[in-house]
């Protein structure tokens, strides 16, 4: 496994990849990698013929308030996980490399921002969109590989692909979760013992909610306020931020639900919030 901590290097390196004809999958993250990374990974690896990691913490996408500063970082454990699940280059740059003094050109995401995650956080998904364009640039991959926890995330990066016209497949990876159904997150290790006992609600709450749509419930806000319920009964440490039942990818507010729909929420803890969601598809 290769290290670029440059772009001149990266591009070197996979220029000579081009060169065979070789495919190109892309997992863009910001380190402290875990098991829902290894499950991107993975899946690269079966994709396309070379699998790139970018592990860089984009400082664009942090807020005033946010965790920038301490948001966890372990480069070494990071290079193990990567090597392990057969990453065959990690792109490690600096900040300097990615953004300059001189910059002057803004990104500004337009739709599917102002909800969820993006509703508290001015900003934050402009960050993501600059980042990831110049990253896309870079590596020039064929595939890219999200995970469906960060599903607003996923949306938003649907439709850069499509209004940018990336050359590139955008490739969903299901949420990798812990046996009890607690999402895998680095910012799980921040839980206290009590609060990671609670944390297994999340997924509870999301589960009742698929659980009603199946068995026929159309009504987007019975839905929400049946988790909401199950929310309020079983946190006694963590503070709801929200949980909202929107369309997919549109993540529009909807009354009643005849198409894809997302379950999302999100809860705070003393030092994490953590979000989850299921993504649940109607048939016709």
């Amino acid at each position: 496994m290769k290290v670029a901590y440059t772009v001149k290097d990266l591009r070197d390196w996979l220029a000579e990849s081009k060169k065979s004809g070789g495919t190109i999958g892309f997992v863009p993250t910001m380190g402290y990698l875990h098991d829902g990374h290894a499950s991107l990974f993975y899946k690269a690896k079966e994709t396309a013929d070379i699998v790139v990691a970018s592990v860089f913490v984009n400082p664009t996408q942090f807020g005033p308030n946010e965790d920038f500063e301490t948001y966890p970082r372990d480069f070494e454990h990071d290079l193990r996980i990567a090597e392990s699940c057969g990453v065959d280059i990690v792109f490690h740059p600096d900040v300097s490399e990615i953004y300059s003094d001189s910059d002057m050109i803004q990104l500004n995401v337009t739709d599917r921002a102002d909800v969820l995650c993006g509703k508290s956080r001015p900003g934050h998904f402009d960050g993501v969109v600059t980042v990831l364009t110049r990253l896309f640039h870079i590596v020039q991959p064929d595939y890219a590989f999200f995970g469906k926890k960060d599903a607003q995330q996923l949306a938003i990066v649907q439709g850069l692909i499509q209004t940018l016209h990336f050359p590139i497949r955008l490739i969903p990876c299901e949420t990798v979760r812990e046996a009890d159904g607690l999402a895998k997150s680095s910012r799980n290790v921040r839980l206290s013992v009590e609060e990671r006992k609670e944390a297994v609600h999340l997924y509870q709450s999301l589960t009742l909610g698929r659980h009603l749509i199946e068995k026929g419930e159309r009504d987007a806000e019975r839905i929400r306020q049946a988790v909401m319920a199950h929310l309020e009964e079983h946190l006694k440490l963590g503070r709801i931020d929200y949980v909202e039942v929107l369309s997919y990818p549109q993540l529009k507010v909807i009354e009643s639900i005849n198409d894809t729909v997302i379950i999302a929420l999100a809860v705070f803890y003393a030092n994490a919030r953590l979000i989850d969601n299921v993504i649940i598809d109607i048939p016709s």
